[in-house]
Order: structure tokens, then C-alpha cells, then sequence
């Protein structure tokens, strides 16, 4: 387990996906993330590569053949090795290798840094290309925040507070994980979205075309708050398990495939691709 720390906030990730397991609020006492009960959900904040969301039939198509890839890619269950590490910062690196080259017939290195200051958390995801073509991928993530803050308080004292005032429309998933598509809106107060136990009861809500770059947990009953911004993060979901004490607030560059016929990789909805022998950065934060 690796530690980060300064005056406002402890963060905890492990070498497994290079995840985060805990966000712990120093001056409040508040445990930020969930804490992954395994018998509720067992993740406290997966990260999500070299796809985001469902494969049809859990596979790919590269270059004319098929490949075994299931629902979010396979960096969550990768052992990450460290590359950097500070009080403040780390840095974990995946490197292709049998494994992963069975899945994803690609040769690449995923980095995931983690960096403190003050009290924001900036995770940044780098993709290199260690090939002489195109790379192909999505990349997301998927922290899991506890949901009452405090003991004596409700799941539905909570709400989600948009960067902007704007109509949400949510892209219907089967239930096996694909879109539909179809879309159905969802009703807000202003730019609020209140928490209720039977708001996932259908599954995530997925956006794809959304102008709020920044979410904000909040409560009705003090000022504490937690706010995820994601400006170079074009597609969003938020979810959590039916009755469960967590909200998943999720930025994605990518998304689950459409369900029909499958389409070669490159041609998959929302894709993303790094140059021949280039580096892909992006990131987001997590402010407490």
C-alpha cells in the first residue's frame, strides 16, 4: 500500500489496479471513499483500460480477429509496479506482457499518477505507444465516494450539484450492458440531482453529451462537499448499486459498445488513439 499525505488529506492506493482506496479528510475526520464491502461492491475506485463499460459478446476486433476483453478492460485486476514515489506523489506504471498481449494486441506502458496539493487530488493517466502504428483505447474512471458523510444523517439529504444548469439526458443501457439506443431525461432541480436509493434502479446514468465539467457532492444539512472536475472528459456516468451507501462519479474517454453487430476496434464508438510511438495525457481531480 502506498501512502500519500499532507496537512488536509491521507490517501491510500494499492499496487491491484493501482487504486485508490481511501480519501481520509484529516480535518473532518471523513472517509471519503467507500470502502468497498464485499458484500455490497467490492471496488473502492477501479480504474478503467484499455476499454470503458461492456464489450459485445466480451471481446474486440482487431485487425480482423477477435480478442477476449470483458466490461472495463483488465487494469483493475493488473498489479501495477511504482515508479515514483513522494509524501505527495506517485507515479504506477503497466507494461504490456503475456498476459495483457492475450486481450489487447497492443504494446504500450499505462501510467496513473497520483499527486496531492492541499486539499485536491489530481490523478493523471498516460498512455504511451511503444509501437510504429496507431493505439487504440478508452480510459476511464470509477471512484466510488461514501454517501452519508456522517452517521446521523440519510442517503437522501444528498445531492449532486452540476457545474451548469442544463437539461440531462441519460443513454439507456440493456441488461447485459449495451446501449439501446434510446434516451430518456432526467429530472433535476436546477442544476441538482437528488440522491434517492431507487435512483440506479435501471442501471447507470450515462451522458454522453454533457456541458458541466465538474460534479459536486453535497449535502443539505452543512457545507462539507466533494467535487469531482473533469474538463478534458467529454462522457460521464454515475451509478451506484441499488440501497447502497456510495455514488460512483465517473469521467469517461469512452463508453459501452451499442448493441447489434460488432465494428473493428478502431471503429468503436468514442475511441480514442495515441500516434506511433507517442504519449496520450489527460486527468482529473477530487477535490475535498
Amino acid at each position: 500500500m502506498t501512502t500519500l499525505e499532507n496537512d488536509f488529506l491521507r490517501v491510500g492506493i494499492r499496487p491491484k489496479g493501482a487504486e485508490l482506496t481511501s480519501i481520509y479528510n484529516k480535518q473532518t475526520g471523513i472517509e471519503h471513499l467507500w470502502q468497498a464491502d464485499p458484500a455490497v461492491w467490492a471496488w473502492h475506485a477501479p480504474n478503467l483500460f484499455p476499454v470503458v463499460g461492456g464489450t459485445l459478446d466480451n471481446q474486440i476486433w482487431v485487425d480482423g480477429k477477435p480478442y477476449p476483453l470483458g466490461r472495463h478492460g483488465f487494469t483493475r485486476e493488473s498489479e501495477f509496479e511504482i515508479v515514483e514515489a513522494t509524501p505527495e506523489k506517485a507515479v504506477f506504471s503497466l507494461k504490456a506482457n503475456e498476459k495483457t498481449r492475450v486481450a489487447y494486441p497492443y504494446e504500450f506502458e499505462f501510467q496513473i499518477e497520483y499527486q496531492l496539493d492541499k486539499q485536491v487530488l489530481t490523478i493523471i493517466y498516460r498512455v504511451i505507444n511503444q509501437e510504429a502504428k496507431p493505439l487504440y483505447f478508452s480510459v476511464g474512471a470509477h471512484p466510488a465516494f461514501a454517501v452519508p458523510f456522517f452517521p446521523n444523517e440519510n442517503y437522501d439529504d444528498y445531492y449532486l450539484e452540476f457545474q451548469k444548469e442544463e437539461p440531462l439526458e441519460r443513454h439507456l443501457l440493456s441488461p447485459k450492458g449495451y446501449f439501446t439506443g434510446e434516451t430518456e431525461p432526467v429530472l433535476t432541480v436546477g442544476n441538482q440531482l437528488p440522491l434517492t436509493t431507487d435512483l440506479f434502479n435501471n442501471d447507470a446514468l450515462v451522458f454522453k453529451s454533457l456541458d458541466s465539467r465538474a460534479v459536486t457532492i453535497r449535502s443539505r444539512n452543512h457545507e462539507q462537499a466533494v467535487t469531482v472536475s473533469f474538463p478534458a472528459f467529454p462522457y460521464l456516468g454515475i451509478w451506484a448499486k441499488p440501497g447502497a451507501k456510495f455514488v460512483c462519479i465517473e469521467p469517461w474517454l469512452g463508453y459501452a459498445d451499442r448493441e447489434g453487430s460488432p465494428v473493428p476496434f478502431e471503429q468503436k464508438e468514442a475511441i480514442q488513439h495515441v500516434e506511433p510511438n507517442g504519449i496520450f495525457e489527460t486527468g482529473f481531480t477530487i477535490g475535498v
